[in-house]
């Protein structure tokens, strides 16, 4: 029987992730000299060279992946045996490391974050703001527990739990024309007045998958911005005009007698909202939790997907 620990796992883990031993040794709270001999020590045993060190940033050897795709299963098992203690517990206890992406958190987040942490006084949420491709980079490198996103993703090895369906509306300046078309179609938003959001981001994508828009024609807007917030762009198509896409639950807050104004598509597009996490996820009890939580604070016209079309973004 091969003599390996959870911990040298756990190490070889950090070093894949971090791609540097120092800062490995410090996510573990270990010293470096400590990781690097419990690293070699593994390697010894098992037979095979884990990392290429002659690499900067350190890389994986062919069987060094192998070793450490495994070693992740591994970890992951291990750790639900902490969670079957937890969940017989009468307290939800624990912490949650949730990524959310820009155009949901400032909108969502102050829906259930409180009434969760006051619920859950004992579990220790760590929320981070990323991109959907950042986010599911660190959900399958454990650093994340959980992402809230756009789905569906497509993801080999996530698994996607819907949560809302917000519609996508049209935010554009009284004096545009689109202002005045009694019924809304998704190619009319195809033209050079459209504020988008920056690259990277999935509303972004979705925009330009519904309109079927790439910039064929040069920008008529006073200058060009891609912007990685909603509100920027809001406060552009009411002082520069044009008009700009929202998701619902960021057009909760206009003024109705503001510069610019809402107007629904006639074929309503939806994007799907969801919690994504990865096959080895253990911490379901809180994940549960979560779920209900964020379900009680949306509007429940928002929970079921009968009112249009998902759009994609991948």
């Amino acid at each position: 029987m091969i003599d390996i620990t959870l911990t040298q796992l756990e190490y070889i883990i950090a070093v894949d992730t971090y791609r540097h031993f120092v800062t490995a040794a410090d996510a573990c709270f270990v010293t470096q000299p400590t990781l690097s001999m419990q690293i070699k020590k593994l390697e010894d045993t098992l037979g095979e060279i884990v990392f290429d060190r002659s690499k900067q940033p350190i890389v994986p050897t062919d069987i060094g992946k192998k070793i450490i795709a495994q070693a992740r299963i591994i970890v992951a098992e291990g750790n639900k045996l902490e969670e079957v203690v937890k969940e017989n517990a009468l307290d939800v206890s624990g912490e949650l490391f949730i990524g959310i992406i820009p155009s949901l958190a400032p909108y969502l987040l102050p829906l259930f974050m409180g009434t969760f942490s006051k619920l859950y006084p004992l579990v220790k949420v760590n929320i981070v703001e990323l991109v959907s491709e950042e986010i599911m980079d660190q959900l399958k490198k454990d650093i994340l527990d959980v992402g809230i996103l756009v789905t569906p993703l497509h993801e080999p090895g996530i698994i996607e739990q819907p949560l809302f369906y917000e519609k996508m509306v049209l935010y554009v300046h009284k004096e545009h024309p689109l202002s005045k078309k009694k019924i809304l179609h998704a190619a009319d938003i195809a033209t050079p007045d459209l504020w988008l959001l920056s690259k990277g981001h999935c509303f972004r994508s979705q925009v330009l998958n519904l309109c079927s828009y790439q910039h064929a024609v040069k920008s008529q807007l006073p200058f060009t911005y891609e912007s990685g917030s909603l509100e920027t762009l809001k406060r552009f198509v009411e002082k520069e005009g044009g008009f700009t896409l929202l998701p619902e639950l960021a057009s909760y807050d206009i003024r109705k007698d503001g510069a610019a104004k809402i107007k629904q598509f006639e074929k309503t597009p939806l994007r799907e909202v969801s919690l994504v996490y990865t096959r080895n996820y253990s911490k379901k009890r809180l994940l549960s939790k979560l779920e209900e939580e964020i379900k009680k604070s949306i509007p429940k016209a928002l929970l079921t997907a009968d009112r249009g079309s998902i759009v994609d973004w991948r």
